[in-house]
């Protein structure tokens, strides 16, 4: 487990910066991107930047988006850092246990991109870059969103590991604003296919 910092100063410390700065940025992430694809979708802002080609727009936010990642991982880490251990969480079970969300959460992660590709990962929905059909296989047929439960198994697992009653705090504010980015997510994603379907059903209706 890893050592830095005391055990002294309480279960959190809230006077910490670094603790604020990380939360936002948990909470900055998911709300960027959804109101990014959503005026792509409407407005195809992206898509005009780059002169009209929606896959280089599509491959251009998801880098925005992992690079966004990644910040946030390091803020996440740093947070962490300045916070007070708990011998709550000094256990022998907690390492083994760290290891394993982690390992598990990125299962899900990493399976789950090269399921959907890159454009399927990163909104290519709301660029026009509809797959043919849904995928169900691994690890779709564990839940409907691995990237996102994936991503909170490995912050808590990266918690436990560090033993900071703060990890599992900001962990609890990761599955927040993901569940409130499904919320808005998979009903506009589902519309997209919906409006997909009907176009094709209307097409065919004309070649009649």
């Amino acid at each position: 487990m890893v050592q830095l910092g005391s055990s002294n100063q309480g279960l959190i410390d809230f006077s910490q910066p670094s603790l604020y700065i990380s939360a936002l940025s948990i909470a900055f992430n998911p709300t960027f991107w959804n109101i990014v694809a959503r005026r792509e979708y409407h407005n195809k802002t992206l898509t005009r930047l780059f002169n009209g080609n929606s896959q280089r727009a599509c491959y251009a936010l998801a880098l925005t988006i992992f690079s966004l990642g990644l910040f946030r991982d390091f803020l996440f880490e740093r947070a962490l850092r300045s916070q007070p251990v708990s011998p709550l969480l000094e256990h022998p079970w907690a390492p083994p246990l760290a290891y394993l969300l982690i390992l598990c959460g990125n299962i899900l992660v990493l399976s789950s991109t090269w399921a959907l590709g890159i454009t399927g990962t990163y909104l290519g929905d709301y660029f026009g870059i509809l797959m043919d059909e849904p995928v169900t296989s691994f690890p779709f047929n564990i839940t409907g969103a691995p990237m996102y439960y994936g991503s909170t198994m490995s912050f808590l697992g990266t918690a436990l590991l560090y033993g900071r009653p703060a990890g599992v705090l900001l962990t609890a504010e990761v599955l927040l604003v993901y569940s409130i980015a499904l919320s808005y997510e998979d009903p506009f994603t589902s519309e997209i296919y919906a409006k997909r379907e009907r176009e094709r059903r209307d097409a065919g209706k004309k070649m009649k």
